[in-house]
């Protein structure tokens, strides 16, 4: 059975040791590093087979598969310090930073992937973007869900470029709840309301094939929906997206 170390302590590495380990019958050994001491622990207590190491090194000397989960700004502070063995699979959550500058990171390791983990990953029902496609971090990653993998290593960071998404969209729902408030709705009842609507579209959205075709049929001809729809790309809307994105692309081929 694979041992797994995490070098960073965060919510991204937080979603996948739970996953690993939430409800699973056999699960395997995690070692933790020891920053975020708090996350760690918590994590240590909930599962018998979680362990806080003391230091980086040691969650490398313990463990064959290891998973970089630290902020890009601080990797190479963090990773160079490190002392890799050759038969290390290096299994990368940092955004942004090239195969080549990881294998330059991790030698004499030469076995090394780029992933993009989703918090889903705690209920294992992450869609994980990895590349290039190697057997030991499939195996992790479809422990915690599933995973896709583009044709080339530039195309990952288009997927990673999609996930900068979230902030955006989650105000968006909330300017929906303020509004609804302004109307005079108490405000944790306008929240529990748009959480609610926006919950039961994310159950349709699980099931969806074609995003155009969903959107269909959430709009009928002359309605409400396709009214706000339509001043909204009027506005530009659309196009503000497409050029945020295109920003964020180019600063992570950047």
């Amino acid at each position: 059975m694979s041992v797994y170390g995490f070098v960073g302590a965060g919510a991204l590495t937080a979603a996948i040791v739970e996953g690993l380990s939430d409800g699973v019958a056999a699960p395997p050994a995690v070692f933790l590093s020891p920053r975020n001491r708090a996350v760690g622990l918590d994590l240590a207590g909930r599962f018998p087979n979680v362990r806080v190491c003391a230091s980086n090194q040691e969650v490398l000397d313990r463990a064959a598969v290891v998973v970089l989960a630290v902020r890009p700004q601080v990797g190479a502070e963090v990773v160079r310090e490190l002392a890799f063995r050759p038969e290390h699979v290096v299994v990368s959550a940092l955004a942004g930073v090239p195969l080549a500058r990881l294998r330059e990171w991790i030698a004499p390791a030469t076995g090394v992937v780029r992933t993009i983990p989703l918090p889903a990953a705690a209920r294992r029902q992450s869609l994980t973007a990895l590349y290039p496609d190697h057997p030991v971090a499939r195996e992790l990653l479809e422990r915690v869900g599933g995973v896709v993998v583009p044709a080339e290593e530039a195309t990952l960071e288009a997927f990673s470029a999609a996930t900068a998404t979230f902030a955006a969209h989650l105000d968006y729902l909330a300017t929906v709840a303020d509004w609804l408030s302004a109307q005079g709705v108490k405000h944790e009842d306008a929240t529990a309301y748009i959480t609610h609507i926006f919950g039961q579209l994310g159950q349709s959205l699980g099931r969806a094939t074609s995003l155009t075709a969903l959107t269909e049929e959430h709009m009928t001809p002359g309605g409400l929906n396709e009214q706000v729809l339509g001043d909204l790309r009027r506005d530009g809307v659309p196009d503000l997206v497409r050029a945020a994105l295109d920003r964020v692309l180019a600063r992570l081929r950047g």
